[in-house]
């Protein structure tokens, strides 16, 4: 009976001590799960709040004119290049059109004849945000009404600098937004808007509209590029001309030359010819042993020189 008692109790010791394992293992198991919860939750506050200072820096920069423009310029710039033009031969940036910084667009696109094309790219999208983000009509509507406004904020500064006097290929400025979609929702909450643009000389455009005025701009590039390539050929073909000629002159005056001397040395030939005709007879009275020397001329080369035949020293 104590021997059962024993193992009862034994194995009782055995399952405690195999339970109190398990609690333990479950025990430390739970808090891990609970310390990486808590070291994901912490992690994703801090990328929140890395959010929230990056949407803040964003809300300022779009809050201010420089950042307006930083932001629009990148997005202008990434946009001509993603259409094919090149900084520099289609489009320049932050360009000084007037002298002393008076007038310098954000973009100003290069046209034919050396025309130029302002780009401006400082509207403010805030208040379109705001209108896209909310789902009262009668908020959209007054945020709508706020970024009209802006517009035309926007647009009587641009009137004010004057950029046709420079840029004279519209006569006018383009205001680019970012958006087709904010261009199209200003227009329909205020039907008098796109009038009163183009009485101040500002053509308001999205990427579709700016690729259109690009696409212009890259053609008229193109076409500069080609007709500045036919001139380079042009002009080089008529230097190689001048050149050819007065080859060929020189050389037609050499060529007369050499005839005029040629016809000379015959007649002088000609000349020695008779002359030794004429002493013959009187070497012959001279009873000289040595004949005359035969005239060489220059068009038989197998006669004799001096008198003899041809020797090595002699060639």
């Amino acid at each position: 009976m104590t021997a059962v008692l024993g193992t009862v109790v034994v194995v009782l010791v055995l399952l405690l001590a195999a339970a109190a394992a398990l609690f333990w293992r479950l025990y430390t198991d739970s808090v891990r799960r609970a310390d990486a919860a808590r070291a994901e939750v912490a992690a994703e506050r801090a990328r929140s709040d890395a959010h929230q200072v990056a949407l803040r820096r964003y809300e300022v920069a779009f809050a201010s004119i420089s950042g307006r423009g930083e932001l629009g310029e990148q997005v202008l710039v990434e946009t001509a290049r993603a259409l094919g033009l090149r900084e520099g031969l289609h489009f320049t940036v932050q360009t000084d059109i007037a002298g002393g910084g008076a007038a310098r667009p954000d973009l100003l696109l290069i046209v034919g004849d050396d025309r130029r094309v302002p780009v401006d790219a400082k509207m403010s999208m805030v208040c379109w945000a705001e209108a896209v983000e909310t789902d009262d009509a009668e908020e959209r509507l007054d945020a709508l009404r706020v970024h009209v406004r802006n517009i035309r904020a926007r647009a009587a500064e641009l009137a004010g600098k004057g950029y046709q006097r420079w840029a004279d290929a519209i006569y006018g400025t383009i205001m680019f937004v970012p958006s087709d979609a904010a261009v199209v929702a200003a227009l329909d909450t205020d039907p008098d808007l796109l009038r009163w643009l183009l009485d101040r000389r500002v053509f308001i455009c999205g990427p579709t509209g700016f690729a259109v005025v690009a696409a212009a701009a890259l053609f008229a590039g193109t076409e500069r590029t080609i007709a500045d390539d036919v001139a380079a050929v042009r002009a080089h073909s008529a230097t190689a001309h001048r050149a050819a000629t007065n080859a060929i002159d020189a050389v037609n005056l050499s060529t007369t030359h050499l005839q005029r001397f040629i016809s000379a040395r015959r007649r002088e030939l000609d000349a020695l010819e008779h002359f030794r005709a004429t002493v013959s007879p009187l070497s012959d009275a001279a009873a000289s042993p040595t004949p005359l020397p035969l005239l060489r001329r220059a068009e038989d080369p197998t006669l004799p020189l001096n008198g003899h035949d041809p020797t090595p020293s002699d060639l």
